[in-house]
């Protein structure tokens, strides 16, 4: 019983697979680009995207591809333009059929049957006449520049045949256009020399904008620069007044410390002779003193020799010890007396020498400063005569001094003018001859008197009967000093 059992389970299990064999068998899907067109018992039936029973023996399918189909559309003979221009065109279409229901059971009737070679060359005939047509309402000009339009006019031209077939055009695009008698390479050659010209007057324009912002720019570069050199000129020169006064200020503050200096130095001086001297006073008193110390050490020394030599004498022999103390004590008082006689002296001597060289120091500025106002009164009581005396003498030394840059002249060299005059060594000596005329009148300018009344004072006084011993006469200068 369990085995009969067993087999019919069995037996079930078995037709369950098979049945479930023959539905996954029966059972056909659809994928998202292909369209299955059932047809048989019940009537054709497209199925999209999902699955259905297919009944053995009494329904069959096929399936249609749904997918972008892309060509090229390139008539072999030439099209012409409306200008009748005879133009290569070459193109590329891509179709697809439409996704509702009656087109696709369109194209089913249509392409079926046949392979996707022989349904692309259908659709290219039918797109190469209509590209034709479109051709020839258009001028090359249109058709290259408007690639565009073009596409957009042969899908709306190949719509209605399209539908008709149950597809649609996806897109149209133009690739090249060309022809045998260059005329698309001539069309461009007017713009082309339209944009070298247009190219070639802005480029003009541009240089003579340039030429001239470049000639404003240097002219108010010159007339920056030029104002920058006033300016640096104005400013040279007020650094250099800044400069001359800030030297000049320098040179009066170097002046007033040079003489502050010289005054403390000459203070200094002083005070330091004076102190070394009073320095060298102590020294001599304290080597005295340090003397007259020894001296008493060695006293008490002795003294202190002579108690023990007198308690050893008397130990001995007191009378002669007595004796002998008595010439100790007399030698050491004439000791004593000497020493203190010598440290006096030397002290007096001392102080004798201190008082007799500040005597000479007074005495010397004492003569010094007669000296000054005697010299001072010499001055004043000068006369014209030992003036022009002194300024006789001198000249010799100012025309020296003034010939002197001649002196470091290696080389003179003097060229004839052609004339024959003031050619020669002697034209050097006259140069100067002339320097030495310049004397008088340096002397006038610096002093106020002239030469000529001074030389005329002085013959004057030399006619007189007393030899000129009277009082000079008073010249235009000496009356407005006094």
């Amino acid at each position: 019983m369990s085995n009969q059992v067993i087999v019919v389970i069995g037996l079930a299990v078995l037709g369950t697979l098979f049945l479930l064999g023959m539905l996954a068998k029966m059972y056909r899907k659809a994928g998202p680009n292909e369209a299955i067109i059932r047809y048989g018992f019940g009537g054709p039936k497209v199925i999209i995207g999902h699955g259905a029973l297919i009944y053995p023996m009494v329904q069959h399918t096929r399936s249609l591809s749904l997918e972008l189909m892309s060509f090229d559309v390139a008539p072999s003979q030439d099209l012409y333009t409306m200008q009748g221009v005879a133009v290569t065109v070459e193109a590329v279409a891509q179709i697809k059929v439409r996704s509702d229901m009656a087109s696709i059971m369109t194209a089913a009737e249509q392409f079926l049957s046949k392979s996707p070679q022989e349904r692309e060359g259908l659709i290219r005939l039918v797109m190469e006449g209509h590209l034709r047509g479109i051709i020839g309402q258009l001028t090359v000009e249109q058709i290259v520049k408007e690639p565009e339009m073009v596409g957009e006019r042969m899908r709306a031209t190949c719509a209605e045949d399209m539908s008709k077939m149950g597809l649609e055009v996806v897109s149209f695009t133009i690739k090249e256009v060309r022809d045998k008698n260059e005329y698309i390479t001539n069309m461009g050659r007017p713009d082309i020399a339209r944009i070298k010209r247009d190219a070639e007057i802005a480029m003009a324009e541009a240089e003579r904008d340039t030429a001239i912002r470049r000639a404003i720019a240097l002219r108010e570069s010159a007339v920056a620069k030029a104002a920058a050199d006033q300016e640096r000129v104005l400013a040279e020169t007020m650094s250099l007044a800044k400069q001359a006064e800030a030297q000049r200020d320098l040179d009066v503050q170097k002046a007033q410390y040079t003489e502050t200096a010289q005054r403390q130095q000459a203070q200094a001086d002083k005070a330091y002779e004076i102190q070394t001297n009073v320095m060298q006073q102590k020294v001599i008193a304290e080597q005295v003193r340090v003397q007259q110390v020894e001296k008493e050490a060695q006293v008490k020394v002795q003294e202190a020799e002579i108690l023990r030599n007198e308690k050893e004498l008397i130990a001995t022999v007191l009378k002669k010890s007595e004796i002998e103390k008595q010439r100790i004590e007399n030698m050491a008082n004439a000791e004593r007396a000497r020493l203190v006689a010598e440290a006096e002296g030397r002290a007096q001597a001392i102080r004798t020498q201190g008082e007799a060289e500040a005597s000479i120091i007074f005495q010397k500025g004492e003569a010094e400063a007669k000296a000054m106002n005697i010299k001072a009164e010499a001055y004043q009581e000068w006369s014209q005569a030992a003036v022009v005396d002194k300024l006789i003498t001198n000249m010799a030394d100012v025309v020296r001094a003034m010939s002197e840059p001649l002196s470091k002249v290696d080389k003179i060299t003097i060229v004839s003018t052609g004339d024959g005059k003031g050619v020669g060594a002697h034209k050097l000596t006259g140069e100067m001859t002339e320097i030495a005329a310049q004397v008088p009148a340096l002397f006038e300018a610096l002093s106020g008197m002239k030469m000529s009344e001074l030389m005329g004072n002085i013959k004057q006084m030399t006619s007189r009967p007393n030899g000129g011993t009277d009082t000079p006469p008073v010249i235009e200068g000496d009356s407005q000093k006094k």
